[in-house]
């Protein structure tokens, strides 16, 4: 374990089961942070990551969440505040894609995606915001995508809701500031998870060749720049967008 650098230090990372989330809540919990992981349907995959970061000395502690049920989002940030204490740090990363193409894209395709990123970060951060308040001190980081800048073929849906993440992060992080709350935005670019190990090769090469870091980054690049956003440090960052994409979309 690092030295504990996270004060206060109840973390709330959603869909953190796999991927860039669970990579985010191990290093906020190697960083001192108590960590909840909260998931939807992944339970043995939440139940993993804490036996991850317990084994490494850390806590963490598993709940289940659908980020867009507004009922769901407040009882459970109220029993993480009754177990482990005030919440003074959330991440928004819970997701999901449906891709098609526009003039195929079923209504639903289109509302899931736009509920889970948009709802599920207005709720999360709406239901921990008076705890962080009381605290006067906060971290809130919503994780968005490049798509969010150049958008993404057949992902309409997909980089709507990532931009407005954005507007969310920038509008929230004036209303705030005041209370000692930061409010930030990460915007990934290629990141080796399971959807990019099913890519076919010859567009993983296509890809690669556009990436001046020459390879994909990993969820622990992104994870890296979670800890420090969330820690004394970044105290007088706020309101940003800060990608992490190997200088894929530079400018």
């Amino acid at each position: 374990m690092t030295t504990p650098n996270l004060v206060p230090n109840i973390a709330i990372v959603t869909g953190a089961s796999r991927g860039i989330g669970r990579a985010i809540a191990v290093a906020l919990a190697a960083s001192g942070a108590h960590v909840a992981i909260t998931y939807r349907e992944q339970a043995e995959m939440a139940a993993d990551a804490v036996r991850e970061i317990e084994s490494a000395g850390g806590g963490a502690a598993a709940y289940q969440l659908d980020v867009r049920d507004a009922r769901r989002v407040k009882e459970v940030v109220e029993t993480i505040g009754k177990e482990l204490g005030p919440v003074s740090i959330l991440v928004n990363n819970a997701g999901l894609v449906r891709d098609n193409y526009l003039r195929f894209m079923a209504m639903e395709e289109w509302s899931d995606v736009l509920e889970t990123h948009l709802n599920g970060a207005f709720l999360c951060s709406k239901a921990v915001l008076a705890g962080m308040q009381r605290l006067r001190w906060g971290r809130i980081i919503n994780i968005s995508s490049d798509a969010a800048f150049v958008g993404d073929v057949r992902r309409a849906n997909y980089s709507t809701a990532k931009a407005g993440l954005l507007g969310f992060t920038r509008a929230l992080a004036r209303e705030v500031a005041p209370q000692g709350i930061t409010v930030n935005a990460i915007c990934p670019g290629m990141i080796e998870t399971e959807m990019t190990a099913e890519m076919e090769d010859a567009r993983r090469q296509g890809l690669l060749r556009g990436i001046p870091a020459g390879r994909f980054g990993t969820p622990e690049d992104v994870a890296a720049l979670a800890a420090f956003l969330a820690s004394p440090a970044a105290a007088y960052i706020t309101g940003q967008a800060i990608s992490v994409d190997g200088g894929l979309h530079m400018g």
